[in-house]
C-alpha cells in the first residue's frame, strides 16, 4: 500500500471565506444544489460560468447529483464503478478546513476542503484526497480519482454561497 495525494487546482470563489465555510460545513446546505440544479435560471447561470469544453461534464454531474442524499455530517451518492460512496465529516476547523472520510467505500479515502480568504469578500479553495492504494487498485482508480477531485472542485467553485 502506498499513500497517494490527489489535489485540485486552486479555485477562486467570489464569496467571503466565512460564507463558503458556513455552507460547506453543514452538508444539508448542499441539498439545495440538487433541487436547484434543474432550475433553468440556475442551470443557465452555471453553464455561463463553465467553459464550453466542460459542459458535457456538467450533464454527467447532473445525473450524479440526482442520486445524492445529504444530512448535516454526510453526503452519499452512487459513483461508477465504485457503487454507493458516502463522505462523513470527521473534523471542522472553522473557517478554513473541513475534513471528510469515506464510509462504505471499497477504497478508504480522506478528503479535505481548504478555504482561504483572498479579500474580505472573496476566497480561494483547494481539495485534497488522500488514498492508500495497493499497486493493482492504483492503476484502476488513479485517473478517475484525479479527475473526480478536479470535477468536484469545479462544482464547488460555482455554487452560490449566500448565507
Amino acid at each position: 500500500m502506498s499513500k497517494q495525494l490527489f489535489e485540485s487546482s486552486i479555485k477562486a470563489i467570489p464569496y467571503a471565506q466565512q460564507s463558503v465555510y458556513a455552507k460547506l460545513s453543514d452538508l444539508n446546505n448542499l441539498a439545495v444544489i440538487k433541487e436547484r440544479f434543474n432550475d433553468p435560471a440556475v442551470r443557465n447561470m452555471i453553464e455561463g460560468q463553465v467553459p464550453e469544453e466542460k459542459r458535457n461534464q456538467l450533464d454527467q454531474l447532473n445525473e450524479r447529483i440526482q442520486e445524492m442524499t445529504f444530512d448535516t455530517d454526510s453526503v452519499s451518492c452512487k459513483i461508477s464503478p465504485l457503487g454507493e460512496v458516502a463522505l462523513h465529516i470527521i473534523e471542522r476547523e472553522e473557517p478554513k478546513c473541513i475534513k471528510f472520510e469515506t464510509v462504505n467505500s471499497p477504497i478508504h479515502l480522506y478528503l479535505w476542503i481548504q478555504v482561504l480568504p483572498t479579500s474580505a469578500t472573496t476566497s480561494k479553495m483547494k481539495l485534497t484526497v488522500e488514498a492508500n492504494l495497493n499497486p493493482f487498485i492504483k492503476g484502476m482508480v488513479e485517473k478517475p480519482l484525479r479527475e473526480g477531485v478536479e470535477k468536484l472542485a469545479d462544482m464547488l467553485a460555482v455554487i452560490p454561497y449566500e448565507v
